[in-house]
C-alpha cells in the first residue's frame, strides 16, 4: 500500500502521535521522515509548501499540503474507512467531536504551554511563576469538564461503544501532560479522567502511537 502521505515535525510531538493513531485506526500509512526545527522549516522549498514554518505540517501523496495539529488529525480521520466512526454520521455527533477537539486545543493545550517551556528548559519556572501558576489551575479547571462527563465510568467521550476523533484528542494531551504537569495531586482530583485515559491507552492504535504512559508525582519546576 502506497503512503497516504507524511507529516513534518521535531520528534515526539503529540499532535503528530494523535494523527499517526488516526491513521492506523483508519489504515492509512502516514510517513514522519527526519526534520531539524531551525534547519528544516527554514528551508525554501519547505517554506514554499508552508509559508509561517509551523509544524507539524502534512504533505499528502497526491501533493496536498495542509497546516495546523488538528486540522491533519481531522482531514487523515476523514480519509479511510473509519471516518463514520471517527468524525461521526451526524450534524449534532460531528459537532461534538468539534467542540472537544476545540476545548483540546484552546483549554488543555493553550494552558499546558507555559509548562511545556519550563519542562523543555526554554523558560525558568521561577521567572514565569505567576504565569505557569495560573496555567495550572486554568488548566485544572478545564480538566473538570473531562471528569463531569466520564464520571459515570463511560469509555468513550460521547458514551455508545466506538472511540471517536474526540477520544484520541482528549487522550493525546492527557498523555503528553502526565509527564510534566498532570502530577499526583492534580491526579487525585480528577480520578474517573485517569480511569478513561488509561481505558484509551489500551487501544493498540494509540498505544502504538504514544508509547509508555509516564506520570509525574510532582510538576516539572
Amino acid at each position: 500500500m502506497a503512503p497516504f502521505g507524511k507529516i513534518y515535525s521535531y520528534p515526539n510531538n503529540f499532535r503528530v502521535q494523535r494523527a499517526q493513531a488516526v491513521a492506523a485506526i483508519n489504515g492509512l500509512e502516514l510517513n514522519v521522515p527526519e526534520f531539524q526545527i531551525g534547519v528544516s522549516n527554514k528551508d525554501p522549498e519547505f517554506l514554499n509548501k508552508f509559508p509561517l514554518g509551523k509544524v507539524p505540517a502534512f504533505e499528502g501523496s497526491d501533493g496536498f499540503c495542509l497546516a495546523e495539529g488538528a486540522a491533519i488529525a481531522e482531514y487523515v480521520a476523514a480519509s479511510g474507512p473509519k471516518a463514520a466512526q471517527l468524525l461521526g454520521e451526524d450534524a449534532k455527533t460531528k459537532s461534538k467531536i468539534s467542540e472537544w477537539v476545540l476545548f483540546t486545543e484552546t483549554e488543555l493545550a493553550a494552558h499546558s504551554l507555559p509548562w511545556v517551556y519550563v519542562f523543555f528548559k526554554f523558560a525558568d519556572y521561577e521567572k514565569t511563576k505567576d504565569k505557569c501558576d495560573t496555567a495550572a489551575l486554568a488548566f485544572q479547571r478545564a480538566l473538570g469538564k473531562i471528569e463531569a462527563t466520564v464520571k459515570d465510568g463511560r469509555k468513550y467521550i460521547l458514551g455508545g461503544n466506538e472511540l471517536t476523533l474526540a477520544d484520541v484528542t482528549v487522550a493525546s494531551i492527557l498523555h503528553f501532560t502526565s509527564s510534566f504537569l498532570l502530577d499526583a495531586e492534580m491526579r487525585k482530583v480528577v480520578p474517573a479522567t485517569m480511569e478513561y485515559l488509561k481505558g484509551i491507552e489500551t487501544v493498540p492504535e494509540f498505544a502504538q502511537a504514544f508509547g509508555e504512559l509516564k506520570t509525574c508525582e510532582v510538576r516539572a519546576k
